[in-house]
């Protein structure tokens, strides 16, 4: 499965964790995307996963699959996640990763992963992760391309708060390209997950 970052998702790894009922030891975990911060850092998606659900369920070290944001350069970064990725998918680079499972946010922009709208990330079509330099946090971001997200058994969205309402209903009903509406996996489930704040629109 493939990790999010955010408040809401740092919700459900914690409830997740309560769950005595998951055999820990054979899920691997990836993340959807990164920021381009060491894995301590107080922005980082894998510092919350760690901290609210890893730390917790303790799987073994070889079924974290961590994105090396630490990295100086962060298209390097992008390539050596692709590189592990492929490892584990057995991918000679003639096909595309087969997640089981892959949680996404969305933000009031109508981004998902890091694939924020204007950035270089959203046309990428050949790479498995890519990064991008996203101009309004003046950084670089470390992200899985749409066709990696779409070759996913499933994909869920996890949309929370009023603030997401009119965006989730652009999405929903197509009314503008926004990134999050481009999430269409070619042979596999979309689940949205909203609360009542982020559905009063629909």
């Amino acid at each position: 499965m493939a990790l999010s970052g955010g408040s809401t998702p740092g919700k459900l790894y914690s409830l997740l964790a309560t769950n005595h009922g998951i055999d820990w030891e054979k899920i691997h975990f990836f993340w959807g995307d990164e920021r381009h911060v060491p894995p301590d850092h107080a922005d980082s998606n894998f510092r919350v996963a760690r901290e609210t659900l890893l730390s917790v369920v303790r799987p073994p070290e070889s079924n974290v699959h961590r994105v090396p944001a630490e990295e100086p350069d962060a298209s390097n970064a992008a390539r050596s996640y692709e590189a592990d990725l492929k490892t584990f998918f057995s991918s000679d680079g003639g096909g595309w990763p087969r997640f089981d499972l892959i949680l996404l946010g969305m933000g009031p922009d109508g981004h998902t992963a890091s694939l924020f709208p204007g950035t270089t990330a959203l046309e990428d079509r050949e790479r498995w992760v890519t990064s991008a330099w996203v101009e309004k946090f003046q950084a670089f971001r470390i992200t899985l391309t749409f066709p990696a997200i779409n070759h996913a058994s499933c994909v869920m969205f996890l949309v929370s708060g009023a603030d997401k309402a009119d965006t989730l209903k652009r999405v929903i009903r197509d009314l503008e390209p926004l990134p999050s509406g481009r999430v269409k996996p070619e042979s596999g489930k979309l689940v949205w997950m909203v609360d009542r704040a982020a559905a009063t629109l629909l």
